[in-house]
C-alpha cells in the first residue's frame, strides 16, 4: 500500500480540470477523499464520477477566498474523516487584460482565490497533518510562477506568490512529518483560461488570442497531470513540473532570468 492509497485527501477546485482528475486518481486508488469547489453543479458532476468509490467521498461547496468558510471546511472534513493526510491546494483563477487595464477589484478576486485560497487551505489544515503519522501538501502554482508574461499580471502575482510561500514553508517544515510540493504546471488541457476572466474595456479577441495560444502548446491531459502529481507526492518531491512546456521554460529562465520573454516569443511564435 501507498501513502496516498492509504490516506484521506482533501482537494480544492475538484469541480474539473486537474481537480476532477485528482480527485477520481486518488479515489481509485483507495483514498478517500473531500471535495471542494464553489462550483456545486461541476463539484457534483465529480462525484457522480466516482461510483462505486462515492461512499468513502464528501463534498463541500466552498468558496476559497472566505477565510470563514474555509475554517468550516476543515472542520467538516475531520467531522465527517476524523483525519486527513494529503492537501492538494487546487483552486484557481485567471484574469485577461494589462495591469492598466485591470481594476483594483479584479485583482484582490485573483489572489483572493489563487493566493490566500492556499494561505486558508494550509492555515487549516496544517494542524491536522502534522498528527498524522505522515502527511503531505501540495501546492498548486504555475509555469506563470517562474515566468511572468505580459497581460497575465495579475494572475503571476499570485503564483509567484503561492511558488514563494510554498518554499519558505518548506523550509520550515523539514524534518517534521509534514512534506511539501510545490506544482508548476504549463500545456495542460484545462479550462481555467476560457473560464477567466476578462477585464472591463479589454476586448474580447484578446482573450480569444490568448485562450489560442495556451490550446497549442497544451499537450498534457488533467489525468497525466494528476499522475504526476500523485507520483510526485509519493516521493515527497519538493517541485513538481508537469509537461514538456514547464520543463523547458524552467531551462529558458534559468539561462535568461532577465530576459526570457524574448525566447518564449520565438520559441512559442507569441505576439510581440
Amino acid at each position: 500500500m501507498s501513502f496516498v492509497s492509504e490516506g484521506v485527501g482533501v482537494v480544492t477546485g475538484a469541480g474539473s480540470g486537474i481537480g476532477r482528475a485528482l480527485a477520481l486518481r486518488l479515489a481509485e486508488m483507495g483514498s478517500a477523499v473531500a471535495l471542494a469547489d464553489v462550483d456545486e453543479a461541476g463539484l457534483m458532476e465529480t462525484a457522480s464520477l466516482l461510483g462505486e468509490k462515492r461512499a468513502a467521498a464528501t463534498t463541500h461547496v466552498v468558496d476559497v477566498a472566505d477565510e470563514g468558510a474555509m475554517r468550516q471546511f476543515a472542520d467538516d472534513v475531520i467531522a465527517r474523516h476524523g483525519r486527513v493526510t494529503l492537501l492538494i491546494n487546487n483552486a484557481g483563477v485567471s484574469l485577461f487584460g494589462n495591469f492598466e487595464e485591470i481594476t483594483v477589484q479584479d485583482f484582490r478576486w485573483v489572489m483572493g482565490v489563487n493566493f490566500w485560497g492556499t494561505i486558508y487551505g494550509v492555515k487549516y489544515f496544517l494542524p491536522v497533518l502534522r498528527r498524522q503519522t505522515r502527511g503531505h501538501i501540495a501546492n498548486l502554482s504555475s509555469v506563470f510562477g517562474m515566468v511572468a508574461p505580459p497581460g497575465q499580471c495579475a494572475y503571476a502575482t499570485s503564483k509567484f506568490a503561492v511558488r514563494g510561500f510554498s518554499e519558505a514553508l518548506r523550509h520550515e517544515l523539514a524534518g517534521t512529518n509534514v512534506g511539501l510540493s510545490v506544482v508548476h504546471p504549463a500545456g495542460v488541457k484545462t479550462a481555467i483560461a476560457r473560464r477567466g476572466r476578462l477585464a472591463a474595456g479589454v476586448p474580447e479577441n484578446r482573450k480569444t488570442e490568448g485562450v489560442a495560444t495556451l490550446d497549442r502548446v497544451a499537450r498534457s491531459s488533467p489525468e497525466q497531470a494528476a499522475e504526476q502529481i500523485l507520483r510526485g507526492v509519493e516521493r515527497r518531491e519538493p517541485r513538481i513540473l508537469i509537461g514538456a512546456a514547464a520543463r523547458l521554460i524552467d531551462v529558458m529562465q534559468r539561462l535568461r532570468p532577465a530576459t526570457y520573454w524574448g525566447l518564449m516569443e520565438k520559441r512559442y511564435n507569441l505576439k510581440p
